[in-house]
């Protein structure tokens, strides 16, 4: 049954990966423009599509095959021959996921996506749209802007100065990482991207919490008590969950908080939302 237009709805755009657990032999669908839409839907959400570009491999079916599983809209997923984007992890020594490489996002850096009048289309329908620094889309953010409501981007680490100003004009909302950060330097970045007139700045800091700026105020959430078994996806799924949150009413406090308690559940299992897949690797 199709939705109206009008309900709370997200499309993700850009990046996926599978995630090898080099620990596990296993990997699981993955990638932030992928996992955002995937557990925002899980958490509520009305309606969550993906467009993104699959490599001809078992693991760009195994993304599509998690995606129809979740029951996203899929109708512009693009496949060509080449491999899917993969990355390697492991735990470390305190139980923490660590990435120890990649294919460089596969198929989809080498051909990079680029929105048609059907895409567009779908931008519209949905209204609003999450990517990233990883899906290599930075030339089609003023097309993307144009035609969504909202248009969210994770910078995650990458906080150089040239181009937060290159892609800040193009957004709504961004997202970045605050490892190694002091609370002054953290402070300092929320301005300078609000500078652009991002609304909202949200910065996490692992057990830290998050710091925030959502319509001209500050906000600081802290984590919530986790059971432990993989950290891997536990940003994506605070971002899932504040949008969702946002998209379906909330306050922002209201929001934050439901936000923390996504994550928290996320590091109770592995993979970002699941689907192990053994690898022959």
């Amino acid at each position: 049954m199709s939705l109206p237009a009008s309900s709370p709805a997200l499309l993700g755009i850009g990046d996926n990966v599978v995630d090898f657990y080099k620990d596990r032999g296993e990997f699981f669908p993955g990638g932030n423009a992928l996992n955002v839409p995937v557990l925002a839907k899980r958490y509520g959400l009305a309606r969550a599509g993906y467009i993104g570009l699959v490599g001809n491999d078992a693991e760009g079916a195994h993304v599509r095959a998690a995606l129809e599983s979740e029951g996203l809209w899929i109708g512009r997923l693009r496949q060509a021959v080449g491999p899917n984007g993969k990355a390697v992890v492991a735990l470390d020594a305190d139980g923490d996921r660590v990435f120890l490489g990649s294919n460089k996002g596969g198929i989809q850096r080498a051909l990079s996506l680029r929105m048609d009048d059907e895409d567009l289309a779908a931008i519209r329908d949905f209204g609003n749209v999450h990517t990233s620094v990883f899906s290599y889309i930075e030339p089609e953010l003023p097309k993307i802007r144009a035609h969504a409501a909202t248009l969210t981007f994770d910078f995650s680490t990458h906080r150089d100065p040239a181009y937060i100003a290159a892609v800040a004009p193009h957004i709504t909302g961004a997202f970045l990482s605050g490892s190694g950060l002091s609370d002054g330097d953290i402070d300092a970045m929320i301005a300078h991207v609000a500078s652009f007139g991002v609304g909202t700045v949200g910065v996490t800091r692992g057990s830290d919490g998050a710091f925030w700026l959502a319509d001209g105020r500050r906000y600081r959430q802290g984590i919530k008590p986790a059971n432990v078994v993989d950290t891997l996806g536990a940003g994506d799924s605070f971002l899932a969950g504040y949008l969702t949150g946002i998209l379906t009413g909330r306050s922002v406090e209201a929001a934050l908080d439901f936000a923390a308690g996504c994550a928290a559940s996320t590091c109770g299992y592995f993979g970002a939302f699941g689907y192990p897949h053994p690898s022959h690797d």
